[in-house]
């Protein structure tokens, strides 16, 4: 029923998030074969990034950092219990969630700015290039480990990030996903957080 949703992630946080999904396995993607298509990409995702920082100081409610940033020990306690099947649910961004949100914009910034270096140093192209383009191939190759290292990283996280929204789906019986789609979630056995 609809008296039962209630609209929790807003527009801009979903078009974010969904956007990002598609830049971020574009640029993954085209790697080496496509380095317009990948830098555009890259490009892309740290301007998205940039949104998402400012957006999480300034945002609505459930996008603002202080909605979902919990200390360690709540993070810890939080994963304890989702072990044991008995996870409390939040409206937000549980504790696990937001200390995924953390690494993956971590994770972002440092791929995209070593991708930068990459593309500065061997390339002599882009906004580094001043600086880094007198490197050539062989100073970016440190860059360019750093960025695929970074890379796969971010792509780790990605994979424990969708496996903690299907976990956390099937506990609560809520489709996640779909929530990130539309923005709205279950109001039933919510209990406003303090």
């Amino acid at each position: 029923m609809a008296s039962e949703q209630v609209k929790v992630w807003d527009p801009l946080v979903r078009v974010f998030h969904w956007t990002l999904v598609v830049s971020f396995f574009t640029a993954y993607l085209t790697e080496d074969d496509f380095l317009t298509l990948h830098t555009w990409a890259g490009y892309t995702v740290l301007g998205l990034v940039l949104f998402r920082i400012a957006w999480g100081i300034v945002g609505t409610r459930h996008a603002c950092f202080t909605d979902f940033v919990y200390s360690p020990r709540a993070v810890t306690a939080f994963l304890k219990d989702t072990l044991m099947l008995r996870a409390r649910r939040f409206l937000g961004h549980n504790p696990a969630g937001g200390a995924m949100i953390l690494l993956m914009l971590v994770s972002l910034v440092l791929t995209t700015l070593t991708g930068l270096m990459v593309y500065g140093a061997a390339e002599n192209a882009g906004p580094l290039a001043g600086w880094l383009g007198h490197l050539g191939d062989e100073g970016g190759e440190v860059f360019e480990e750093a960025h695929e290292f970074l890379a796969n990283l971010t792509l780790m996280l990605t994979m424990i990030h969708v496996a903690g929204v299907l976990v956390e789906s099937l506990i609560h019986r809520e489709n996640l996903v779909r929530s990130m789609w539309n923005g709205r979630k279950r109001n039933v056995d919510y209990l406003e957080q303090v």
